[in-house]
């Protein structure tokens, strides 16, 4: 398995047919607090996470399906949109309130991130609490080019993504020990990533934290619980994998 790392949704090459060379695999992630949430959600017993990056087209799609079905959570700069039925905490999206309904979803920068790879063959997301359970099913499936992308903050790098890309690499790393199952890194920024998740990986909150995104919550109010929830490793082993573009489902 190959493993490639992109630090925002604008560093992705264009995704070509396998047969091309392109991915067959590509996990997104966006720690504080896209795929975090999403992961709870699904966990919780949400029906699907519709993703959209323009919230015009989200308030479209929403319209469309039952109102008691579906619930519509917008976040802009770490901040509900208002008139949303939700933000982006992972710690809103409770069994009370998402069991069964489906959330049309747009965030800063993790919504963007999954346009940005819909069309590879298998998709899903990660975050640090199913970052081996993502990975376990990378092997499972046998992926051989895969394509890791960090959300980013507006086009910028995020240091919580790329501790989330290390922490998925090192898993795969971990779960391949048979001698023909071998992982290795196609570029430089994976190899970052790697080495950031070594550095931090017994105090990921404190990481979280100090990283310019997690500064920019603790300014905008109490995040603690939020912090804790996205820093918790290995808590899921749900793995949310895009069913049809753009509908994220459990598996």
């Amino acid at each position: 398995m190959l493993i490639s790392y992109f630090h925002t949704s604008e560093a992705v090459p264009q995704v070509l047919p396998v047969a091309e060379g392109g991915p067959d695999a590509a996990v997104v992630i966006d720690v504080l607090r896209a795929t975090t949430t999403i992961a709870w959600a699904l966990e919780n017993g949400a029906e699907a996470i519709q993703a959209f990056a323009d919230l015009g087209e989200l308030d479209t799609a929403a319209a469309a399906w039952p109102e008691a079905q579906r619930l519509r959570a917008g976040e802009r700069g770490g901040k509900r949109v208002d008139g949303y039925d939700l933000g982006n905490s992972p710690l809103a999206v409770t069994p009370e309130v998402v069991g069964g309904k489906r959330i049309f979803m747009s965030t800063t920068n993790g919504t963007r991130s999954l346009a940005a790879v819909r069309d590879v063959p298998l998709l899903m997301t990660a975050c640090l609490p199913n970052r081996m359970a993502v990975a376990r099913r990378l092997m499972q499936q046998g992926c051989q080019r895969v394509w890791v992308v960090g959300s980013g903050w507006e086009g910028d790098y995020s240091l919580e993504d790329s501790l989330a890309a290390g922490a998925v690499a090192s898993a795969a790393t971990e779960l391949a020990v048979a001698p023909h199952v071998g992982v290795r890194f196609g570029n430089d920024e994976m190899l970052a990533a790697l080495a950031l998740w070594q550095q931090w990986h017994h105090d990921t909150e404190t990481c979280l934290r100090a990283a310019s995104h997690g500064q920019r919550l603790i300014g905008i109010g109490n995040h603690d619980a939020d912090f804790a929830c996205c820093a918790a490793v290995d808590s899921l082993q749900i793995v949310p994998l895009q069913a049809e573009p753009g509908v994220l489902r459990q598996s």
